[in-house]
Parts: C-alpha cells; sequence; structure tokens
C-alpha cells in the first residue's frame, strides 16, 4: 500500500504556490533560467513576425505595383515613387538605354533582365533578417524547454531520495515546474514555425511575381529604346 500522507506533505503542498506565476518564482534557478530563456526568444519572435508581416505586406504591394507597370505598355514608362520598385525600374532603364553595339535585342533584354532581378534580388535579401531566427526558435524551443522538464524530474527524482518519501507531495512542485517550462518550449515554438511557413511562403510568391513582371518590362524597354525610353515619377 502506498504511505499514507503526513502532516508534513499536507503543509508543504498548502506552501508552494501552483499558480504560473508561482511555479515561475519558486522554480530551480536551471529550470528558471530555462524559462526566461523561452519567454525571451517568444517575445523576439512576436517582434519579428509583426514586423516582418507589415514589411511583406509593403512589398507584395509593391509588386502589384510593379506588376501594373508591366500592363500598362505606355510608350513612356513610368517610374514608381521612392523605394523598391523605384530601384527596379531605374536599374533597367539605365542598362535598356546604354545599348552595346552589335548588340542584339535579345541580349539586350537580358541585359534588363538581370540588372533589374539583381536590384530585386538586393531588396529583398534586406527583408529577410529575422527569419532565420525564427526558424532557430521554432525547431530548438521544445528541445530547449524539455531541458528544462529532465532537470525538474530529476530534482523530483532527488527529493523521493533525500526525505524517503514517494508522496505526490513531494514530487509535485518539481514535476510541475518541469512541465511548465515545457509549455512554455511549446508557446515558444509553434508560433514561431507558423509564421516562418507563411513568411517566406509570401516572400517566395512575392519575388515570383516581381520576376515574371520584371520580364516583360525588359522587353518593353528593349522595344523602346531607340523611340527614347524615360522615366517619370508616377503617383
Amino acid at each position: 500500500m502506498p504511505p499514507a500522507t503526513t502532516v508534513a506533505d499536507v503543509t508543504l503542498a498548502a506552501v508552494h504556490d501552483y499558480s504560473l506565476p508561482g511555479l515561475f518564482l519558486q522554480a530551480d534557478p536551471i529550470v528558471k533560467g530555462v524559462m526566461i530563456l523561452l519567454i525571451l526568444a517568444s517575445v523576439v519572435s512576436w517582434g519579428i513576425i509583426i514586423d516582418k508581416t507589415v514589411r511583406f505586406r509593403r512589398l507584395a504591394k509593391d509588386a502589384g505595383r510593379l506588376e501594373g507597370l508591366a500592363r500598362a505598355r505606355a510608350t513612356v514608362l513610368p517610374r514608381a515613387s521612392d523605394g523598391l520598385i523605384a530601384q527596379i525600374v531605374a536599374a533597367g532603364a539605365h542598362e535598356a538605354q546604354e545599348r552595346l553595339d552589335g548588340e542584339s535585342r535579345g541580349e539586350s533584354r537580358e541585359r534588363c533582365q538581370r540588372a533589374m532581378r539583381s536590384a530585386m534580388a538586393d531588396g529583398l535579401r534586406a527583408s529577410e533578417p529575422g527569419l532565420p531566427f525564427l526558424a532557430t526558435v521554432g525547431s530548438t524551443a521544445p528541445f530547449v524547454g524539455l531541458f528544462g522538464t529532465v532537470w525538474g524530474i530529476m530534482n523530483s527524482f532527488t527529493s523521493i531520495a533525500q526525505s524517503n518519501d514517494t508522496s505526490l507531495a513531494v514530487v509535485a512542485p518539481g514535476i510541475a515546474e518541469a512541465l511548465f517550462a515545457t509549455a512554455i518550449g511549446l508557446v515558444a515554438a509553434i508560433p514561431a514555425v507558423i509564421a516562418y511557413n507563411k513568411l517566406t511562403t509570401n516572400l517566395g510568391r512575392t519575388s515570383q511575381r516581381m520576376a515574371f513582371a520584371i520580364d516583360d518590362l525588359a522587353t518593353q524597354m528593349t522595344r523602346r529604346t531607340g523611340r527614347g525610353l524615360t522615366a517619370e515619377a508616377a503617383e
């Protein structure tokens, strides 16, 4: 039969605070350090998620504007206001106007495409910092939380050995702290994984949209070179 619960066990259970703040404050220093690390990782992850969501929406709008320029097929190619679109269009227009001697129209188009794709890649690359952090948190946070879990369970077994008592009141605090560390690890990892997958997918789609628009723009630019291709500011 299991040992009877003693008065000391009841007192221990009453003294220990099993609320979430209590579990954190009364946790072992190692487990508490794991919790703090995971909480900080979660806060930074949410900051990155919010920033990238806003930034990638702006990039999606830029892709739409670039597609609009490609569909316009105007004699005078408009230039978007300051930003990534302006850099892409300016790079292509510069290459189109500097046609090399003996260069075919196809070669000129390829040169315009390379220039605009390079400008596009530079702009998209500037939006990528922070995504590797989300991937790292998503892949490692559960294991960091698991480390806190293992440490907490070790403390529980140590308490059993020191008190020579296997009652629930002895092991409950350590187990509760351990499971809390696991929960924090999952709270940090799950949003990071979901956001990383969504953001990288959106970035890839935006890149494809811009690439297709660049192909059309390069064709239009090389056709209009002889008629004095210029760039005008567009509202």
